[in-house]
This record gives structure tokens, sequence and C-alpha cells, in this order.
């Protein structure tokens, strides 16, 4: 008797995957509720768990292939595999075909090793053979340790020597001589449905940017005042987004446009305040949702932030905590970013841009003095907010963060 593993559901309105990687082989040993391979989709990667247990007997797509929900992924039959027998199985990324007989079989070259039981993605492993490389020595940066190609290229510029090994490198490199090379790598899944929806939102929506700025000089002392004991009593570290997600929450009440959104002839008013909260990370930008902001205190909402933001880096954030945001906040400043236009996330009307703090010398009360300054851009759909509203919102921001008393006060 056997099993078959299918794409499971994978939430509202995503209706395919790519196969990233296969964790077992074709022989392998599997038991129940254990990953078998892991897929990624335009909002999260997910592990697919075997349904039953046994023998991973066929695998009916390869990594790198697009299924859609329901389509076959591997056959599990009974029996006992390879790793339940005691022997040794083999990297996922190796066919069978290809491996030596036992007569002729000599030990494989440092480059062609991983570095745990992870197998190398593609990029990494062709700079990794081309140049000849001891994975060993290379640090992952990846989930679970796993080793990325930013890793190898950061290894190599620290002045990575090759493994010692009978065979030269697959490309040896005249000394001297500039590196002409190129790569083709497939856009990952998530890569490809971001670089649609900002399309998408720069076609369909008419995008316009105001701007403003903050003396960030109360919020700072504020923080540094109490964050210790906030550390302390609740083990959380105080930033500065939670009082941004809070001074727009503020605003948003005062400004229902910038909350709202069209669909068709009609714009839907959300009096629900559900702010998504842009996270950058090694596959790229994904924008996880805190529910009901308006219910949550500073605390709550910059747990919700941290725990956020570790599950989005792990790659472990499930689809109902990225869908559904009425308004975004991103902080381009934790990348040194001064001043940009960030893109509004469709079908939301409004996007509200943090960026870098800089000591600046400005004009106060015919002075003119060193304040921490911070500029704030909120991107903006035109055909549903006027210019006066967006003005305002902004200024409503920037009152509110640079006299936090008004957040407690609602104000």
């Amino acid at each position: 008797m056997s099993t078959t593993i299918t794409v499971p559901s994978l939430g509202e309105s995503v209706t395919e995957a790519t196969v990233a990687r296969w964790f077992k082989n074709p022989g392998d040993a599997v038991k129940k509720d254990e990953p078998i391979c892991e897929l990624e989709t335009d909002k999260v990667t997910l592990e697919v768990p075997s349904s039953a247990a046994g023998v991973l007997s066929e695998i009916k797509a390869a990594a790198g292939s697009n299924v859609g929900v329901g389509a076959a992924l591997a056959v599990i039959a009974e029996g006992m595999g390879k790793a339940a027998s005691g022997e040794t199985p083999k990297p996922a990324n190796e066919s069978k075909k290809d491996a030596p007989k036992a007569a002729e079989a000599v030990p494989a070259p440092a480059a062609a090793k991983d570095s745990g039981a992870h197998p190398l993605p593609p990029a990494a492993q062709k700079l990794v053979t081309e140049n000849n490389l001891n994975v060993s020595a290379i640090s992952g940066t990846g989930k679970d340790g796993r080793i990325t190609k930013e890793d190898v290229l950061k290894h190599m510029e620290g002045g990575a020597k090759p493994a010692a090994s009978g065979s030269a490198p697959a490309l040896a490199v005249v000394s001297g001589s500039p590196n002409r090379s190129e790569e083709r790598v497939r856009m990952t899944t998530l890569r490809r449905r971001i670089a649609q929806r900002l399309k998408e939102s720069q076609n369909t929506a008419a995008i316009l940017s105001t701007f403003n700025e903050i003396d960030m000089t109360n919020v700072t002392q504020l923080r540094a005042e109490y964050k210790d004991a906030i550390e302390k009593k609740h083990g959380i570290r105080l930033g500065f987004m939670g009082f941004f997600v809070k001074a727009a929450v503020q605003a948003l009440k005062e400004i229902p446009a910038v909350n709202a959104q069209i669909d068709g002839d009609d714009v839907i008013y959300k009096n629900y305040y559900d702010i998504g909260v842009a996270v950058g990370t090694p596959q790229g930008l994904v924008v996880p949702v805190i529910r009901n902001a308006e219910s949550k205190s500073l605390i709550q909402i910059e747990a919700e932030i941290a725990a956020l933001a570790k599950k989005a880096r792990d790659g472990k954030l499930t689809m109902e905590e990225l869908t559904g945001g009425t308004f975004t906040v991103s902080n381009g400043g934790v990348y040194g970013s001064l001043m940009s236009t960030p893109i509004i996330n469709p079908p939301q009307s409004g996007i509200l841009g943090m960026h870098k703090t800089m000591d600046r010398p400005v004009a106060m009360n015919g002075q003119v003095v060193i304040r921490p300054m911070m500029y704030i851009a909120l991107s903006y759909d035109h055909r549903i907010i006027d210019g006066s509203e967006s003005v305002t919102f902004l200024k409503r921001v920037k009152e509110n963060v640079e006299d936090p008393r008004r957040l407690l006060l609602d104000v």
C-alpha cells in the first residue's frame, strides 16, 4: 500500500508554489509527520510533512518545478528505507546514476561537501565548485544555518583559500585579469510575486508622495530612559517602530481615506486598523500584519513586531500573518536610507516610510540648534486620498511622535 503526498492548501488566493528543496531521496526512510520537502510561495516558505511512515519510493515534482494545490509531490510506500537499515542516505542533489562504483570510490573534494544536513542551493554550489572552496569553513546565515550564495561570496571576499584537492578549480582566473563571468539564476516565487505586485501597484494606483520631518528628541529620550526597565519587565527591546505604528493609527482615525481601499466603483472604509510592518529577509521583503493595532498598547505592539520579525527571518510566517493589512509602515532607516518614496502595497491606499535619524542643524526659536531629525514620507493613492488629507495625515504622525504623550492621551 502506498500514500501520495500532495501540495497542501497554500492560503487565500495562493494557488501555486515552487518546490524549493527535497529533504529526502527515493529509497530513504520517512517517519510520519517528518518534513520531506520545502515549498516556496509568493508569501511564505513552508515544509510539507509526510502523512504516513514508510519509504520515499518516488518524487513526482523535482526541485525548482512549479506545482499547484493538490498536485502530487511524492509517493510513500510501506517498508524500511536506507536510513532505517543503517545505510547513509545520499544528498538530495546527487543523482544515483552519477554515484561512483564501490571499487572506484574516492573521497569527495571539500568543494562538493555540504556544511551540514542540508544541500547547498544551486547558486552557492556553483561558486563553491568553481572556486574549489572548503564548505566546512563557510558560516551559514540562512534558515537552520544553511549556506547561501551571499555567505559564499562573503567568505571569498575574506581571502578564502581553495580546498586541498588533486583537481584544479573549474574556472582558472589569471592573476590581475578582471572577472567577467556571468550567472543566470531563476527568480524565486517570492521575488517574482514581489516584482508583479510592485509593478501592479504602479500601473493601477495614482501614486504620489509627500514628505515631512520629525524631531526625534523626545521619543529618543523616552526610549533611553525606559528601555532597560521595559526589557527587564517585558523581555523586549523598545524600538521606534511601535511609536510610529501608534502614531499612524491615531492619524488614520482622523483621515479615514488613508485606511480605505478602492473596489471597482466603490470605496471601502475600514473601521479597524491592521497595520503591516515591512521586514527584510534574505528571500525578500515581507509584510506581516499586526491585527487590531488600535486596541493594543505600545508594549504589545513592540512585542508583536519582534515576534513577527523573527518568524519572517526564520521563514515561519503563516498566510494569515501576511494577509489583510489596511496600511503599512516601512523603515528604510535600518539600512541607512535618508529619504525614499515607498511603493503602496495593493489594495492598500497608503504606506508610511521611516528613514535614518541624523543630527542636523535646525532653526528653533530664532536659534540654530542640533537635533536628531528623521525624514518621513507618505506614498498615497491620489484616486482616493486628496493632497490636503495626505499632508494632514503626515502632520499628525509628526505631532504624535514629537510629543509621545499624545499617544497615551489619544489627542
